[in-house]
């Protein structure tokens, strides 16, 4: 016997709505925040590791990204990392602490961050499309199977796809409010 259970469903729909939430915070806009170096990887002890450990990273300001590195070795390394990693960042080396202005988004950046930001909310929604599909499928071959009266069927088909509609809603009000983040002058 299957059993169907729709708080597993929602929890996989869920699943994506926090892909989606940490792909965003990737996305740079015109404020300082941690995650924005992220990528960053640094040449240590004869290994790559994360920015993170070779240093802690705060934000002491909008538009200011601080970096104290632990070793006063690590700090001309963390300083060429951070400017090769592509993200058009320039430090500032000042003693053991590296201060990274992060230069304002110019309108052509804004739009294709707007448009990225689209792309990831549209794989969120496929994602919980393809959550339905194969819950759907799952409720068919539970029905065929005797497992569950037409009626139950119709019941939950009608739960799943009211769990949808609400992701997908969900999906949308969070590319909103990142689109208006990265339009915001």
């Amino acid at each position: 016997m299957t059993t169907f259970d729709i708080q597993d469903i929602k929890r996989r729909m869920e699943g994506a709505i926090t892909a989606l939430k940490s792909d965003f915070q990737g996305l740079r806009t015109g404020r300082a925040n941690v995650n924005l170096l992220e990528p960053v990887m640094v040449e240590a002890y004869g290994a790559l590791v994360p920015l993170n450990q070779v240093g802690a990273i705060s934000s002491p300001e909008a538009r200011m990204l601080t970096v104290t590195v632990w070793e006063k070795s690590m700090v001309a390394v963390v300083d060429k990392a951070i400017r090769n990693v592509g993200i058009g960042l320039n430090p500032v080396v000042d003693g053991m602490t590296l201060r990274v202005p992060i230069p304002p988004l110019n309108e052509e950046r804004r739009r294709e961050l707007v448009k990225l930001s689209g792309k990831y909310a549209e794989a969120a929604r496929v994602a919980i499309r393809n959550v339905r599909r194969d819950a759907m499928e799952q409720l068919k071959k539970s029905e065929k199977d005797g497992y569950l009266s037409e009626d139950q069927h119709k019941k939950l088909s009608v739960q799943v796809q009211e769990a949808t509609d609400s992701f997908v809603k969900q999906v949308d009000s969070t590319l909103k409010t990142k689109e208006d983040e990265i339009m915001q002058v």
